[in-house]
């Protein structure tokens, strides 16, 4: 294990891609391709590709700018890539939050996940939904509209997961109560929590929030991340950390 203060130490010596007010202005090496369906590589077997299209056509109501979990950004591609050798997805239920495309989570489907939940706001669904049929998992992956903290979700505090998957979330930390608020609601006592993310100056206070609501962050050892396999910006640093949730009488927000 590492730290999050050794993560924080490489960021500043790092190049770093702010989420694009636009979508040509992503500096990401790994460029979206918009209307094009993309094959997208996540195990190092040959049938193991997950089918993703990518839109331009998602706009956020209020500022008039595309949604960026309209495309595919890197710390899916790592996340997917790492869970593929890291996590045993047979027989399990599998929730995505902040799905965006819904890469790491259609992976655990393609991995043998009985039950995947692919959630986000309600702009993506429609993205998400294609996606799921692109790759024919209509059987056993659902897609429902979640904001983070909100009670009003097909997501119900009896429904616990095996698995959580988060992928390049910590960017906002006034959004971290809520997000910790629905950790709290979707996790039993066996489930683990894991996130990928592209080391930002803003990452550590993120993280920082959620251990403030009484969560535990683990860093994984991020030198066996196979972002070249993944990514094309080498200069990039990523990581990989299991949030621990807090249950039983902490469990309230």
């Amino acid at each position: 294990m590492v730290t999050i203060q050794a993560s924080k130490k490489k960021v500043e010596e790092s190049q770093y891609c702010e989420k694009p007010a636009t979508p040509n202005s992503c500096l990401c090496k790994e460029r979206r391709r918009m209307g094009i369906i993309r094959e997208i590589p996540v195990a190092e077997a040959a049938a193991h590709k997950v089918l993703v299209e990518e839109l331009d056509d998602a706009i956020d109501s209020i500022t008039g700018r595309p949604l960026t979990g309209s495309w595919v950004w890197d710390s899916a591609l790592v996340l997917s890539r790492w869970v593929s050798t890291h996590l045993n997805f047979q027989g399990k239920s599998v929730l995505e939050l902040g799905a965006g495309a819904g890469l790491p989570g259609l992976t655990a489907a393609l991995l043998g996940a009985t039950r995947v939940v692919l959630t986000d706001v309600q702009q993506l669904l429609p993205g998400l939904l294609k996606n799921v049929e692109v790759n024919g998992f209509t059987d056993k992956v659902e897609v429902k509209q979640l904001v983070w903290g909100s009670d009003d979700s097909g997501i119900t505090e009896s429904s616990t997961f095996d698995i959580v998957l988060m992928s390049d979330v910590f960017f906002d930390s006034e959004d971290m109560i809520g997000l910790g608020k629905t950790l709290k609601r979707v996790c039993g006592e066996a489930t683990q929590v894991w996130a990928a993310t592209e080391m930002r100056p803003w990452t550590g206070e993120c993280l920082d929030q959620l251990m403030a609501q009484g969560f535990q962050v683990v860093e994984q050892e991020t030198s066996q991340l196979s972002v070249h396999a993944a990514v094309q910006d080498s200069n990039t640093f990523f990581a990989i950390f299991q949030i621990k949730p807090t249950l039983a009488e902490n469990s309230q927000p």
